[in-house]
């Protein structure tokens, strides 16, 4: 992974977030569903190697050229800018994250 700041920083907003689902729900069961979904969450979107996915979906059972990363460091950008060149990850993850987030919230606030 090229940015472990972006890694630490998201681990540690979600340790925040389970602290406070626990102060306010005084419950572990729910403090766990909160870690789970995070930890899922943090690992789809920050974990993989896009220099991998990014490539023509025929190359992907190929491992990784050095002249296709080197290609792509230009293009390495952080938060929404590296999905810039797909759009409809951008609707799907929005999708998916978005109806995972409402179950959450469902869960923790019932």
């Amino acid at each position: 992974m090229a940015n472990d700041a972006a890694l630490r920083n998201s681990l540690l907003w979600l340790a925040v977030v389970i602290l406070a689902v626990g102060i306010c729900t005084n419950s572990l069961k729910k403090m766990m569903v909160t870690y789970a979904v995070g930890i899922i969450g943090i690992s789809a979107l920050i974990l993989p190697d896009w220099d991998h996915f990014n490539r023509d979906f025929s190359r992907w059972p190929y491992p990784v050229t050095a002249q296709e990363r080197a290609n792509s460091m230009h293009a390495q950008r952080s938060g929404f800018l590296r999905f810039a060149n797909s759009p409809l990850r951008v609707i799907v993850y929005s999708a998916v994250y978005g109806y995972a987030m409402h179950r959450w919230w469902e869960y923790v606030s019932s």
